[in-house]
């Protein structure tokens, strides 16, 4: 055994595959939910016994969605995406709430099954494996069992929305070929508002330093109507002065969907000159954007 943190993680070979390596850190992770930290919320309940925190889910994953898509980065597709079901955010905007914020929702997680659609799909023209939400982070255990069973040479993406810990990247490092992080606001009293997550700046800045060094990092920003200033400035701002050079995606295809209609300047769709703006704050900054 190794001590990471404050936790013991089992001794791996250099020498094994990827695959035999999620299988150690899978058996890891899930001895993990004991004692719950994998998100920033720390709520340190015992998913186990069948306590449930912030992001409602238990010691079994569900899965919403297993299906080729080509709507992410170019670089990036077509691409085999894999979404979870639950969620430790609660962004008001959510396009796919009713399963994001349900760990309920969708099918039981068959890791045989899922790895060898995911498989069959890279023989079809598939260039990348996805692992997303809702959100992987709280279903570290069951996403790790997955890798365990899927090609050592898969090209595989994290995606994820930057709230984890230290735990869950100690139990991430080594296994996903791009990280690809939103980072949804540029302060913390937005997402209060609109999340319902406390020191949210702080952590997802942590997670992007991290995910910087230790794996190719591509950050997702969605623009929002009457966000352009308080949340895309202070997001471009931090990326040109911390991690300049990262690939960034500024994404405008904003719709009030969920449960956005509750906030006001949510109501309507992102103006074409809050577009421009956002585009002349990315080009002032140097911003490395990305399609």
């Amino acid at each position: 055994m190794v001590l990471v943190g404050d936790r013991c993680m089992s001794a791996e070979s250099p020498t094994e595959s990827r695959r035999d390596r999620a299988r150690v850190r899978a058996e890891d992770a899930h001895r993990s939910l004991a004692h719950c930290e994998l998100c920033a919320h720390r709520c340190g309940i015992n998913r186990l016994a069948g306590e449930l925190g912030p992001c409602r889910a238990g010691p079994h994953s569900r899965i919403f969605s297993a299906q080729v898509e080509v709507s992410d980065e170019l670089e990036l597709s077509p691409c085999f995406a894999i979404a979870f079901s639950g969620c430790d955010l609660r962004c008001s905007f959510c396009i796919t709430g009713a399963e994001s914020w349900n760990p309920q929702a969708g099918d039981a997680f068959d890791s045989i099954s899922i790895a060898a659609q995911a498989t069959g799909a890279l023989t079809r023209g598939a260039r990348t494996i996805m692992i997303l939400g809702g959100e992987p982070t709280v279903h570290l255990p069951a996403a790790l069992e997955l890798v365990s069973h899927l090609p050592n040479d898969a090209r595989l993406i994290w995606k994820t929305n930057a709230h984890g810990t230290e735990q869950s990247r100690a139990l991430l490092e080594g296994f996903f070929d791009i990280w690809l992080a939103d980072f949804k606001f540029g302060n913390d009293d937005c997402a209060e508002r609109l999340a319902r997550v406390s020191r949210y700046t702080s952590t997802v800045q942590e997670n992007l330093i991290w995910a910087h060094t230790h794996t190719n990092l591509i950050v997702r920003h969605l623009l929002m109507p009457g966000h352009t200033e308080c949340c895309w400035r202070r997001v471009a701002e931090w990326l040109a002065e911390t991690i300049p050079g990262v690939k960034v995606n500024l994404r405008s295809g904003f719709w009030s969907g969920w449960q956005a209609r509750r906030h006001e300047e949510l109501r309507r769709l992102v103006s074409q000159d809050e577009e421009r703006r956002a585009a002349e704050i990315a080009t002032k900054l140097n911003l490395k954007l990305v399609n």
